[in-house]
């Protein structure tokens, strides 16, 4: 089971929380992608940014799913 964001350190969970955020309000993971990476993902060739996003979450062993269900 991955930790709440409240018990993680306070370096990890501020952007984290940022990240959890656009998630939360956001309808599928592409679209949250794209809200986070709007600068970074105009230097690319391909965007490809809900695998970024999903890679992102991942390091915190968060999918899309589980932070869905969780409340704002």
């Amino acid at each position: 089971m991955p930790l709440p964001p409240e018990d993680r350190d306070l370096f990890d969970r501020d952007p984290l929380e940022a990240v959890l955020t656009i998630c939360r309000r956001s309808a599928s993971l592409s679209e949250a992608g794209r809200k986070l990476f709007a600068v970074s993902r105009q230097q690319k060739k391909q965007s490809n940014d809900a695998d970024r996003l999903r890679k992102y979450l991942a390091r915190f062993d968060l999918s899309w799913e589980a932070i869905q269900q969780q409340p704002e």
